[in-house]
């Protein structure tokens, strides 16, 4: 019997033109298609299907994790997509996230340059490591939130390198998991967390190409987990 993909969720369209489609990628949906995807959700299959895009990886050019909502961009075509690479490569694309995490981030603004491996024991997994690769990170706290004697930062974060889990990986090294972190945040905190928690708490809130800023606006699930704390 021939597998059919049931696509339970769809991206949102923020933004098409002949060159650039820019969408708002849901949580449980895995970006690229792989051997362990198959039968399974994903946006490169929802492109080639729905929009018709057969270009290499149909034309996705960055990724975000299966948990990560948010804005992802995607060329139209083959010398869209290989100017996109480029501006990824030269650090000329913006990224914009939003993320909670426990305890209370100290000073409010500042950046955070800690390189990145993988890690030898977890090939699945990454962390800070002496010969790591250059990871930079700037933030900047928008509110502080309590849930009984829990303190919770939401911050602001703009990611200057693209390292896989370098949000994730350098707020846990600094002593602030994110919430729902089932990989970094420790066994016990995200399954507490997943009580009030449905997911990893993190959004691509907004990426800038070209001066040109897409943005979107949080989750809806992420949106009702603020809505259980109390701003401090």
């Amino acid at each position: 019997m021939a597998c059919c993909i049931v696509f339970l969720m769809e991206p949102k369209i923020i933004f098409e033109d002949n060159d650039l489609l820019v969408v708002d990628k849901p949580a449980g949906m895995v970006v690229n298609r792989a051997q362990t995807t198959k039968g399974r959700l994903t946006l490169q299959d929802w492109l080639v299907k729905e929009k018709k895009l057969l270009i290499d990886r149909a034309g996705i050019v960055h990724r975000l994790d299966k948990e990560t909502s948010g804005v992802l961009v995607v060329a139209k075509s083959e010398p869209v997509m290989k100017a996109l690479q480029e501006q990824f490569k030269r650090r000329l694309v913006k990224k914009t996230y939003w993320c909670l995490v426990h305890g209370l981030v100290v000073p409010k603004e500042g950046r955070i340059n800690l390189p990145i491996s993988r890690n030898a024991f977890n090939r699945q997994r990454f962390g800070v490591f002496i010969g790591g690769r250059e990871a930079e990170t700037e933030y900047r706290v928008l509110n502080y939130y309590h849930l009984g004697l829990e303190k919770f930062s939401l911050v602001e974060v703009k990611p200057k390198t693209g390292r896989t889990h370098q949000i994730r990986v350098h707020f846990k090294n600094l002593g602030f998991p994110l919430v729902g972190d089932e990989w970094y945040g420790g066994r016990k905190t995200s399954k507490k967390d997943r009580v009030w928690c449905p997911r990893l708490f993190l959004q691509a809130i907004a990426i800038e190409i070209n001066q040109q800023v897409f943005k979107t606006s949080l989750a809806v699930d992420l949106q009702r987990v603020l809505d259980k704390l109390i701003k401090d």
